[in-house]
């Protein structure tokens, strides 16, 4: 360990000893008591991993920037899921998938949900469509409004980004 490595570790220590409560206090607002404290651990754990920096001029607004983040990162993957259950609730009871297959489906979702991350929310959407819900590229553009030709085109890049992060 270098160092800088050593100085930025301790330079982090400081800045969760003396922003973390405040952090979980501003969270709190908007999450309750459920999950407050880890994305605030999770905000502090990001910028300790962060390449070392310069000191940070004002690092309550970073610190409110990285929790935000993983803030919408949280309600997008609840999001995903409570769709994703309520579409099974749709399909037939005795279809419903076990404990285990629907764990297994959750995190497989919430893997796309991470390789997709960037993308426009119509590329998503499209891709979800035709891979999760089964829908052809004429009922995906007629559901999102857009031309067949708009479904093929989002579709090639959705595509295109799950290749490559697996090449990674």
């Amino acid at each position: 360990m270098s160092g800088l490595d050593h100085a930025h570790r301790e330079y982090v220590g400081s800045l969760f000893r003396n922003h973390y409560q405040w952090l979980c206090l501003r969270l709190r607002r908007h999450l309750g008591d459920g999950g407050a404290e880890d994305i605030a651990a999770d905000t502090f754990v990001q910028l300790l991993s962060a390449p070392v920096a310069e000191p940070i001029r004002q690092p309550r607004a970073l610190l409110t920037t990285i929790a935000q983040r993983l803030m919408y990162q949280l309600w997008r993957r609840r999001d995903l899921e409570r769709a994703y259950l309520d579409a099974l609730h749709l399909d037939d009871e005795a279809q419903a998938p076990s404990p285990e297959e629907l764990a297994q489906m959750l995190e497989a979702l919430q893997i796309i949900d991470e390789l997709l991350d960037g993308l426009p929310a119509k590329v998503k959407a499209t891709f979800l469509l035709s891979q999760v819900n089964g829908l052809t590229y004429p009922e995906i553009a007629a559901q999102l409004g857009i031309s067949q030709r708009s479904v093929s085109d989002y579709m090639a890049k959705a595509i295109h980004r799950c290749l490559k992060a697996s090449l990674e």
